[in-house]
């Protein structure tokens, strides 16, 4: 190898060595980028807003991408790695089969690497198309608080045991709490199943087999997805304005016309559970307010200390 290629190839190690490290405690602060890369809300507005005019199903997509990164040892971007002889991806989890818009994160990715070598993690990508992506459905927005690192690992044992949808209220609210979520979070939270679709397989259950539904909702929803079969069709979560963030998911629950059983448990228990369904489903503005609260706690969910994290150059693998 001549000089010049050694000096290239302890460079690249020595590059690689500074961004990688141990996670610690991270300091979110919503002006992170602020001197490093301040075009980086611009960039991911951008992108977001070009594909969603495309696709406007990709905004729902890329929420359910966050949620299902941060349940699984903190937001860390673990469920963008691909496999490797290593550890085997997130992706390949049953829960994250039909998880979507991986792609888009690459391309925000790409225009900030030209922008900003080596400096916004993707884990903030992911954070702030998520935010962008409720905004564009025509919900709240928020300031995110930024400075994620990406993990150098994967964890699809984790991903195996993401929130079920056949879960009942018991098993919603110990799973949140494991994350440090409360039962207000969760039931805001839970409110982003205002817009998108399910595949039969995660509501079969509900329509065929709960009798705490509506019947006319269940008669129409057995026509996609009857009892016996192994396939079916996509349902919307909310049948009145599925592409619009708004309350009606909440007063589907209230008609006993939630889609998924981890939906309609949420309400029919009584008491303060369905005190607040009630609000929400009265007061969107309430639900709006608690649901950008909600996403920054979630997003502040951070990986396990021992956890080794950097800031990747590609979403797809780790950088050494």
């Amino acid at each position: 190898m001549s000089s010049n290629g050694s000096w290239v190839a302890l460079a690249l190690l020595l590059f690689a060595a500074l961004m990688s490290s141990v996670n610690g405690d991270q300091k979110l602060s919503a002006r992170y980028y602020d001197k490093t890369c301040p075009n980086v809300q611009r960039v991911v507005r951008t992108v977001m807003a070009n594909t969603v005019a495309r696709d406007p199903t990709v905004s729902p997509a890329i929420l359910r991408l966050f949620f299902h990164d941060c349940f699984v040892n903190g937001c860390d971007a673990s469920v963008l790695l691909d496999s490797t002889p290593f550890f085997e991806s997130e992706k390949d989890a049953v829960p994250n089969a039909s998880v979507r818009g991986y792609e888009v994160i690459d391309e925000i990715k790409s225009v900030l690497e030209h922008d900003c070598p080596a400096t916004v993690s993707c884990s903030d990508i992911i954070a702030l198309a998520s935010r962008d992506a409720v905004g564009m459905l025509g919900g709240p927005s928020w300031r995110m608080p930024l400075g994620r690192k990406d993990s150098r690992t994967a964890d699809k044992d984790g991903a195996e045991n993401l929130p079920s949808p056949h879960d009942n209220f018991t098993a919603l609210v110990s799973t949140f709490r494991e994350r440090g979520l409360n039962a207000r979070d969760m039931t805001a939270l839970s409110g982003a199943h205002t817009v998108g679709m399910a595949n039969c397989e995660n509501y079969r259950d509900r329509v065929n087999d709960d009798i705490a539904i509506d019947a006319s909702f269940a008669e129409t929803r057995r026509k996609t997805c009857p009892a016996g079969y192994s396939e079916g069709g996509m349902a919307p979560f909310d049948e009145q304005t599925p592409m619009r963030f708004d309350n009606a998911y909440y007063k589907d629950l209230i008609a006993r016309r939630g889609l998924l059983s981890s939906d309609q448990a949420l309400y029919g228990s009584g008491g303060r559970q369905d005190d607040l369904v009630k609000m929400y489903s009265t007061k969107g503005e309430v639900f709006a307010n608690d649901f950008a609260k909600a996403m920054i706690k979630m997003g502040n969910i951070s990986p396990s200390k021992e956890t080794p994290v950097e800031v990747r150059l590609n979403c797809r693998m780790v950088n050494w």
